[in-house]
């Protein structure tokens, strides 16, 4: 299923038009044809290795709360969690304390989930209701909207209205990055770099203060896709603190490598062929990528396909001997052994999506 909008934008930028396609099951656009034999890298190279994430919103909410107030959300629930301010300011407090001051048209995206606070402010009364706890009224199909005692406010302007999101957040092969992502990452420190976004923030709170025909389908599509963009743009700028793999990607010969692995998995690689692949020895190779991932390149390449295997299994129902035969395994046996050596539990006990 796609998404297409056009936006035009005015005289500062000379009246273009930009038109935007998103796939709701893989919210990146498809890596062009640029020749990975050249070694050259770019954008490209990003789009390959992400162009498996799915980031898709499974529970959408529309909030509002009146001041004072402060409550807890996340409990207990890893999935990513997206936040978007359409009236008034919170404080976001993340599990590790980090405080985080969010105001009108400010989002932000949760990507390990966990319990986080919102508060009106900083000094909001604790200790806190869980969010969940309050009355829900569906609005359409995924959405609901939550309201506090609205008594509490002389009026609706008063009160602070956000839009969140629970997501799907799977990287597929790259899912180490997710572990190296910040506990928030905010929309608002990308905006100067990434003017692009803005659009669709101003979009979303536009749908969210006019509540026309459709809105809440409308702004469940834009948050999944500015979430998918927050995380391309940290990929981007560097990864923050995952050097590693950042740096493999700035090595045109080893992230012609990388490509490769997660092109073909289920090719029967070999240490010699990846270091030819790169254009180094054997011993050069491996002692590189070591550096730089922080395993060796054929625990990388195991490890990479029991994760994607996990997702096949676990969210689309593949049999287990149709994952194994795609993932180079001609022994259901050997695939079983390596499946549980790196998720802890064997094929048939994955847990299977309802």
């Amino acid at each position: 299923m796609s998404f297409r909008w056009e936006e035009w934008h005015g005289e500062k930028l000379g009246w273009t038009r930009r038109t935007f396609y998103v796939r709701k099951s893989d919210m990146l656009d498809r890596p062009s044809a640029t020749s990975l034999s050249t070694g050259s890298f770019g954008p490209d190279l990003v789009s390959e290795l992400l162009l498996g994430m799915r980031l898709v919103g499974v529970d959408y909410r529309r909030v509002e709360l009146s001041p004072p107030f402060t409550y807890a959300f996340g409990e207990g629930d890893s999935r990513a969690k997206f936040l978007f301010l359409a009236r008034g300011t919170i404080t976001l407090r993340a599990p590790s304390g980090e405080l985080h001051q969010m105001k009108a048209g400010d989002a932000a995206l949760l990507p390990r989930g966990g319990r986080h606070l919102i508060g009106s402010s900083a000094e909001a009364p604790q200790p806190c209701a869980d969010l969940a706890t309050l009355p829900r009224e569906p609005l359409c199909t995924q959405v609901s909207g939550i309201m506090d005692c609205a008594e509490k406010a002389g009026s609706a302007e008063e009160r602070v209205l956000i839009f969140s999101a629970c997501m799907d957040f799977d990287l597929g092969s790259m899912h180490p990055l997710v572990a190296l992502m910040p506990e928030v990452m905010r929309v608002g420190t990308l905006l100067t770099r990434y003017p692009e976004i803005l659009p669709m923030l101003e979009a979303m709170a536009r749908e969210v203060h006019q509540g026309r025909a459709g809105y809440a389908g409308i702004l469940a599509r834009l948050a999944d896709v500015v979430a998918a963009s927050i995380v391309r743009a940290w990929v981007e700028c560097g990864c923050g603190d995952a050097t590693g793999w950042i740096a493999a990607l700035r090595d045109p010969r080893l992230g012609r490598v990388l490509v490769a692995l997660h092109r073909d998995p289920g090719r029967d690689w070999t240490l010699a062929e990846l270091a030819k692949l790169m254009g180094a020895s054997r011993s050069v190779f491996a002692e590189r990528f070591l550096a730089v991932t922080g395993v060796p390149p054929l625990r990388y390449l195991t490890e990479m396909r029991m994760r994607l295997a996990a997702q096949w299994i676990s969210k689309e129902g593949m049999p287990i001997d149709t994952a194994a035969h795609r993932l180079g395994y001609s022994s259901h046996a050997a695939f079983s052994r390596a499946f549980k050596r790196v998720t802890g539990y064997p094929p048939s006990q994955a847990p299977r999506a309802a």
